[in-house]
């Protein structure tokens, strides 16, 4: 029987929920979870600004901050919260260009050993660190080996996006040169995730994921079962906002017949009944 370890941490699968923004709140987290995923993350988050995150549910928590103290005192706060922490250095959204964090950290080398090195004194915890590709990737992830448990990297440039193909050569070198597990990230779906698999430790679904936690059951052999009311259940149960709400709506009637028009509806939506009864 194979055994999923990340640092200290047992995991019954190698099937990860990648973190993205604004969409992994605890309501996706849990379904994603229950449909099977082996490891949930967050969406990023600041420590300075997301203090009292919900995180109820133990995910994986992803940072962003060039401030090591305040990254320290919210790991130590969280630590019971959380299965493991992340350094975020691989968000290429206009907000991290703009603000200089994720694929756009504006910090040095430098900073971000002293970053990893802070985050690995302040909890027992796995650590791990999202990247790109980038012409720093490796001099970078040769420091991870130094104090994280394991390395993501999406290889595309943080000038990509999410457009055109991702580099897996260039995964695949990085792979060689660390001797801790790398988690593969970029365009990973239900065809190809167990191909991926035989070229790195882990895979994480993101875009592939959206509205559709049953990627992870179809991935596991689970039955799928899980539908947006199952997140409407949640969303009350942990108090989220309508337009967080909304928006989910919108992923996960991506695929429905008819979804044009439905989704046409959602986006006019005022009220949490509204969106009910446009749903049935």
């Amino acid at each position: 029987m194979v055994t999923y370890k990340i640092g200290n941490l047992k995991l019954k699968n190698p099937y990860f929920l990648a973190p993205m923004a604004g969409i992994n709140d605890i309501a996706f987290r849990i379904l994603c979870k229950k449909a099977g995923a082996g490891l949930v993350y967050t969406g990023m988050l600041n420590p300075l600004m997301r203090k009292d995150a919900v995180l109820n549910d133990k995910p994986a928590v992803q940072l962003f901050s060039a401030n090591e103290r305040g990254i320290a005192e919210f790991i130590k706060k969280n630590e019971d919260n959380a299965v493991l922490f992340d350094f975020n250095l691989g968000c290429s959204a206009k907000t991290a260009e703009e603000k200089c964090f994720g694929a756009f950290f504006g910090g040095s080398i430098e900073t971000i050993e002293n970053i990893l090195k802070t985050m690995r004194e302040s909890t027992k915890k796995p650590i791990t660190i999202k990247l790109r590709k980038s012409n720093e990737a490796f001099k970078i992830a040769e420091i991870a080996e130094k104090y994280c448990d394991a390395i993501c990297i999406h290889p595309r440039t943080n000038r990509q996006g999410y457009s055109g193909k991702a580099d897996i050569g260039f995964a695949e070198e990085l792979k060689k040169r660390v001797s801790i597990p790398i988690i593969y990230s970029g365009d990973v779906n239900e065809k190809n995730a167990d191909g991926l698999l035989k070229k790195f430790d882990f895979v994480m679904i993101g875009r592939s994921a959206l509205g559709y936690p049953n990627i992870f059951a179809k991935l596991t052999g689970k039955k799928p079962c899980f539908r947006f009311g199952e997140y409407l259940k949640l969303a009350a149960k942990y108090g989220l906002r309508f337009g967080q709400i909304k928006s989910q709506s919108m992923n996960f009637t991506r695929c429905e017949k008819g979804s044009v028009k439905l989704r046409g509806l959602l986006a006019k939506a005022r009220s949490l009944n509204e969106l009910k009864e446009i749903l049935g």
